[in-house]
């Protein structure tokens, strides 16, 4: 496979240790910048599942939490993590970037809410076998990572017999739309069955940043083979009213594209 070429905005076959490992460095640079635009929205101990605003208080997609083991995957700056400390659950957070942590533990000073909270790849979980009743990830880890099963894998050998797993990540059908959320996004222009990541890369062809793209069949297949059965598949609708946009994600797309797929399973 030929090295990427320097200064690249676009789908490209990149090694899977380089594609895999970007995100931590990243999400260092950019999680300042991140919560600046988007923190308001998610609010400092809030637990939002996507841009479509959907709330875990409204949908309920973890079941009750009290008195629950819980542990959030690809956490940020654990603002769900937060919400749930503060709903009774005992509960953790991970994040592959010490940055996004660091950023966590300011809106613990600023809300009062302590959250542990620990840096560790997904695929790598520093947690003993049984350990959790619930686990989830609102649009961490699965889509910057090569081999998403072994974070299936990871989080189903962490949790307890029954356990429950629920993950949100961009609804596959919008990686054959360009990500723009006016008018000129409704026009597919890949295939939807074209697996090559998006990838940035840096002036000298590293890549910085990027992020990969499974069908739904590629999540399900995934899931089964790591042990888990799926229970529901939530595609929020864009609610009316909701004038935010977000990369891609707003109004105009919203009412026509689903933005975000949510998985419900559980452990077989």
């Amino acid at each position: 496979m030929s090295a990427i070429p320097p200064d690249v905005t676009g789908f490209w076959p990149v090694p899977d240790a380089a594609g895999g490992s970007a995100a931590r460095g990243w999400w260092d640079r950019n999680a300042a910048e991140y919560l600046a635009e988007h923190g308001e929205f998610l609010g400092p101990a809030d637990f939002c599942w996507c841009p479509e605003g959907l709330r875990e208080a409204d949908a309920g997609l973890l079941g009750p939490v009290a008195g629950r083991r819980v542990l959030e995957v690809g956490a940020g700056a654990a603002q769900c993590t937060r919400w749930l400390r503060r709903h009774g659950a005992q509960a953790v957070a991970t994040d592959v970037s010490a940055g996004m942590l660091d950023e966590g533990r300011r809106l613990d000073a600023a809300t009062g809410v302590r959250t542990p909270a620990v840096v560790a790849d997904a695929r790598a979980l520093p947690f003993g076998d049984d350990t959790f009743d619930v686990a989830f990830t609102a649009f961490g880890a699965i889509p910057f990572v090569p081999d998403a099963e072994a974070v299936h894998r990871e989080v189903a050998r962490v949790l307890r017999t029954d356990g429950r797993w629920v993950f949100a990540v961009t609804h596959p059908i919008r990686w054959a739309f360009p990500d723009d959320p006016s008018e000129r996004g409704l026009t597919a222009i890949r295939s939807y069955f074209d697996r090559r990541p998006y990838v940035e890369s840096d002036h000298t062809g590293r890549v910085a940043y990027a992020e990969y793209h499974r069908t739904l069949g590629d999540h399900v297949g995934e899931l089964a083979r790591a042990g888990f059965r799926l229970e529901r598949l939530v595609e929020p609708e864009w609610p009316a009213g909701h004038e935010r946009t977000w990369g891609g994600w707003g109004p105009v797309r919203g009412a026509l594209l689903p933005g975000t797929a949510i998985f419900v399973c559980r452990l077989a």
